[in-house]
């Protein structure tokens, strides 16, 4: 076994200074979350002013990209240098990248914006989740779950009003603005607090080239997906070639991973039951979630009828659903040693929920709409706390900043990889434009929606299926952790 260089904290921290860490993580927290809310609503608006609806999905996919690919290179350097002074250059960046979104002249500007944006994005959320397992326990982790769920219910209920209303009434450069003043905050909030931090450590070595092949093989999927059937046909020399990159490059990344002296996803987590099969489920669920965000507003200004304010208020029940869900759930984990039922159970239950949406996606009545929603939203929120808790239990603490990386860089992956699916169904449902279709020529396309409806459906069930298959491995408490 390695050398595991251990860095204890000068004192045990108490509940109290647990307390005052958890309330500045929340807030650097926050921006990363907001995101996810805010931009969802305005992106139709950003799309005219900018005149350039047809590329709209790369201002989220760029975003996705980058942090997927960024996140476990935070967790290695988290282990490397310490959770605090990667956490403070994450906040940089991710102020520096707002700036830039906010003076973009042109969507390709936009989209370059959103990708340095996300090199600070990357670490926000995964950082702050592997500080908190850091400073408590497993077993105590559940109990904090309120810092986190008034964290996710504040920007999941500013965030699609904030952003429609922003877009609607002012402009659309106020959603990256507003990232100022909070970075900011949590920057002056987090610096002092984490100094006292518990570090468990093992001296680690960076893999840009893992990195490098890693960013490709997700470029070159998300590209494929993007093109085919929509900009070329599937069986077109482009979609061809660039599927025939991306198998080669996904190998040589699978070469990287079994040859590196320290691969950047190292195998023996990925050998992990635990984290192979939490991180399917909740990336399943992300897919899904994230997916339904960014189409949502425009089947409600579509379908409904909305004006973008509406649009973003109508989304809130899909978006706040998740914080209850999340609540609930970890509640029960901290409590009954079968913590799997309550979220298969949300999971199956929002699966099925979306079903009516297949069948009938232009009948129904706005308050059933936002019922079927909010009973999603539950489903896929109970999934977060169970899988990041139960991965951050099954590995030992030196493996913790990677292991948490990890399991956010495959929600991110998810959350891709559903964008751009649901945009392919879209598209090549419509056989047009896609979201430029639907933005630019309202009704005639609606009834594609149908399709995303049936794939949110089915990745919800089958995320119940993985998360079944996930092993429910007993709590560590304090004082029982592994080196």
């Amino acid at each position: 076994m390695a050398d595991v260089s251990l860095t204890p904290p000068t004192t045990k921290l108490n509940k109290s200074e647990i307390a005052s860490i958890m309330a500045g993580l929340m807030v650097a927290m926050f921006p990363g979350a907001l995101d996810t809310t805010i931009i969802g609503p305005a992106m139709p608006t950003i799309g005219r002013e900018l005149g350039d609806v047809a590329h709209l999905p790369w201002i989220v996919t760029s975003y996705l990209l980058v942090s997927t690919a960024a996140t476990p290179l935070y967790g290695k350097l988290s282990d490397i240098h310490g959770r605090r002074i990667m956490l403070m250059w994450a906040i940089g960046l991710f102020a520096l990248g707002s700036i830039a979104c906010a003076l973009a002249p042109s969507m390709i500007a936009l989209a370059l914006a959103r990708a340095l944006q996300a090199v600070g994005g990357g670490g926000l959320i995964s950082l702050a989740m592997t500080i908190i397992g850091d400073i408590v326990p497993p077993l105590e982790r559940p109990r904090y779950q309120v810092y986190t769920s008034m964290m996710w219910t504040t920007s999941s209920l500013l965030g699609p009003a904030l952003g429609g209303y922003l877009a609607d009434k002012w402009h659309w450069s106020l959603i990256f603005w507003i990232n100022l003043p909070i970075c900011l905050a949590a920057f002056i909030m987090t610096d002092s607090k984490l100094k006292r931090l518990p570090r468990y450590e093992r001296p680690h070595k960076l893999d840009f080239a893992g990195a490098g092949l890693l960013v490709a093989a997700s470029v070159l999927v998300q590209l494929m997906l993007s093109w085919g059937g929509t900009r070329y046909p599937w069986t077109s020399a482009p979609v061809l070639g660039v599927l025939a990159a991306a198998i080669l490059v996904i190998a040589l990344l699978t070469l990287r991973l079994r040859t590196a002296a320290e691969p950047l996803i190292p195998l023996r987590l990925l050998s992990n039951q635990v984290v192979l099969t939490g991180g399917g489920a909740v990336g399943l669920c992300m897919g899904v979630f994230v997916g339904l965000s960014i189409y949502v507003p425009i089947y409600f200004e579509t379908v409904m009828g909305l004006s973008a304010t509406q649009s973003g208020l109508a989304l809130l029940p899909l978006m706040t659903g998740t914080t209850f869900g999340a609540l609930a759930c970890g509640r029960i984990m901290s409590r009954m040693p079968r913590y799997k039922i309550a979220p298969i159970i949300g999971l199956i239950g929002g699966g099925l929920g979306l079903l009516p949406l297949f069948f009938n996606p232009e009948g129904m009545s706005l308050l059933t709409v936002e019922i079927l929603f909010t009973l999603v939203s539950i489903g896929v929120g109970g999934v977060f706390p169970v899988t990041t808790i139960s991965v951050q239990n099954a590995v030992p603490r030196h493996d913790m900043g990677t292991a948490t990386s990890l399991i956010t860089f495959l929600r991110n992956l998810g959350a891709a990889t559903g964008v751009a699916v649901f945009g392919t169904l879209v598209i090549g449902a419509g056989a047009g434009d896609g979201m430029a279709a639907a933005t630019a020529y309202g009704p005639d396309y609606v009834a594609h929606f149908r399709w995303i409806f049936l794939a949110a459906a089915l990745g919800l069930l089958l995320s119940a299926c993985v998360l079944t298959a996930m092993e429910e491995r007993p709590l560590r408490a304090r004082g029982s952790g592994q080196l």
